[in-house]
């Protein structure tokens, strides 16, 4: 008996332009997926700050319903004095999902009592009117000069509690 010989051999790698083929596919599909993921994000930064808005808005409500005043005045990025109670706290002293920094006001920028996002110094970039907007457009009218939700100043957006 003599040995067999194989004569068919099969190849048992894959060719460099088979991997350069499948590195482009997931190319293409990393190109199509990730902006997928980066709009995802911003809805979801830009959700959380409605939310949070909202949250906020009814424990203020609620603060000057049961104690007849209205909320003091406070720095950017402090809770205003006696509100510890009505929210969490940390939640208020930390930087929004959006950037900035809350803040309370009272009698003041042409309003009675508000509170909203400020942005400045390290505490976030101002993502602008156009990305403000589109909040807006979530829980209000869509323009920032008019109803709840409005533009106050360069780096200021605020939820009007008593125009």
């Amino acid at each position: 008996m003599s040995p067999r010989k194989c004569t068919n051999k099969t190849p048992h790698a894959f060719t460099l332009v088979e991997i350069l083929i499948v590195v482009v596919i997931l190319g293409i599909l990393a190109a199509i997926v990730v902006p997928r993921f980066s709009i995802a994000s911003t809805e979801a930064q830009q959700t959380g700050f409605v939310a949070d808005v909202k949250s906020f808005a009814s424990a203020a409500w609620y603060y000057m319903n049961k104690e007849g005043v209205y909320l003091e005045d406070s720095s950017s990025g402090v809770c205003p004095t006696g509100w510890e109670p009505y929210i969490d706290e940390n939640k208020w002293t930390r930087p929004t999902t959006i950037g900035g920094v809350w803040d309370f006001e009272l009698n003041s920028f042409g309003i009675t009592s508000g509170f909203g996002v400020h942005f400045y110094g390290n505490s976030g970039n101002n993502p602008g009117d156009a990305y403000m907007t589109e909040i807006d457009a979530m829980f209000d009218d869509g323009n920032l000069t008019t109803g709840g939700f409005r533009k106050l100043d360069d780096d200021r957006y605020y939820y009007i509690l008593v125009n």
